[in-house]
């Protein structure tokens, strides 16, 4: 898989951690829910503030901004709680097969695309299957279940 990073500047961090936690006393902003996972090296619990998209019962986490260091620890632990603090549900994340992501990032890039224009790869709500599936690669995007 082709890796793609776009770290956050020095602003969006310090504004991601407000909204985190916001989303982590179950105050939601345009969507934001809070993630923890367990990171991959450290084995401590992390937590970031992501976009939940629901499409037909199933919740979708998706990384525009490449292969973060949170979709890095989600493939590897396979497991995530999302939701405040008093209510966190367990989940399993499963990655999505690149033929498979097109509709979701349409559907992601519809509710978020003011949000994430600047690091989608290029990307807009329009983008052509074959352009998304070109992107594909290059955008995590994980399924949640029931955890196991």
């Amino acid at each position: 898989m082709p890796t793609r990073y776009r770290e956050p500047n020095r602003a969006a961090r310090a504004a991601n951690t407000v909204i985190r936690w916001l989303a982590d006393i179950g105050i939601s902003i345009a969507g934001t829910r809070a993630l923890r996972v367990r990171g991959r090296k450290s084995g401590k619990q992390r937590a970031v503030v992501v976009n939940l998209l629901t499409l037909g019962g199933t919740d979708y986490l998706v990384s525009p901004r490449g292969d973060t260091q949170w979709a890095r620890n989600v493939r590897a632990a396979g497991v995530v709680e999302v939701g405040p603090r008093w209510r966190r549900q367990r989940a399993a994340a499963s990655e999505l097969a690149d033929a498979a992501k097109p509709d979701v990032l349409r559907r992601y890039l519809a509710r978020w695309y003011w949000q994430v224009k600047d690091y989608v790869a290029g990307l807009t709500p329009d983008s052509t299957d074959e352009q998304l599936l070109a992107a594909a690669p290059t955008i995590p995007v994980f399924a949640l279940g029931p955890s196991r």
